[in-house]
């Protein structure tokens, strides 16, 4: 954690030298905003969560989920960020987060149905989860299908189920309910 102390940072841990590094990579402005308001959300909930935490792998695995559409926004983008991490010296956890973040994270045979290396992509860890789940917050925030926050938890399943463009399709559907019921069981014990 000394690193976040050594530059300037936002107050949820966003270092401005990352966000540089992802300009300087090629990713639109639209997208970095998109990849802050994840890193702000996913460090939120994680707070909210109570859990023993890698606060530094939330911040820039989420910051960098989206590294990838520097050259695509094909569902390729996870694989490439991955690897264009890698060529920028990201942390391994973090270029992981990039690969499997497609979908919620892909079983070997989803993987090779939608023409990706055939590979587990699933998420183990709370951390991956928590992320993922803040994306997918995020963009139901964007888009406006909800206008606040709370709104957007307290109506993620009905949100996620009314619109194949969140859920994609069942088994995606099925994983971000899951994530969406564990963090938010989470949070209500933590609240207890």
């Amino acid at each position: 954690m000394p690193e976040i102390r050594k530059h300037r940072a936002d107050p949820s841990g966003v270092l401005d030298a990352d966000v540089q590094l992802l300009r300087r990579a090629g990713v639109s402005e639209e997208d970095i905003t998109h990849c802050r308001k994840v890193a702000h959300k996913a460090v939120e909930i994680a707070r909210r969560t109570c859990q023993p935490l890698d606060m530094n792998l939330i911040v820039r695995g989420a910051l960098f989920h989206d590294l990838g559409k520097a050259k695509t926004h094909a569902i390729e983008h996870g694989k490439i960020g991955a690897k264009l991490g890698r060529s920028l010296g990201l942390p391994e956890a973090v270029n992981d987060i990039m690969e499997k973040h497609i979908r919620g994270g892909l079983t070997d045979r989803e993987a090779v149905e939608l023409g990706l290396p055939e590979k587990d992509y699933r998420l183990k860890s709370l951390e991956e989860r928590i992320i993922i789940y803040a994306d997918r917050l995020v963009d139901i925030l964007t888009d406006g299908a909800v206008e606040k926050d709370a709104e957007a938890e307290e109506r993620f399943e009905e949100i996620l189920s009314q619109n194949v463009k969140y859920g994609k399709n069942d088994l995606t559907l099925q994983r971000y309910l899951a994530y969406h019921r564990e963090i938010q069981g989470l949070i209500r014990r933590a609240c207890a």
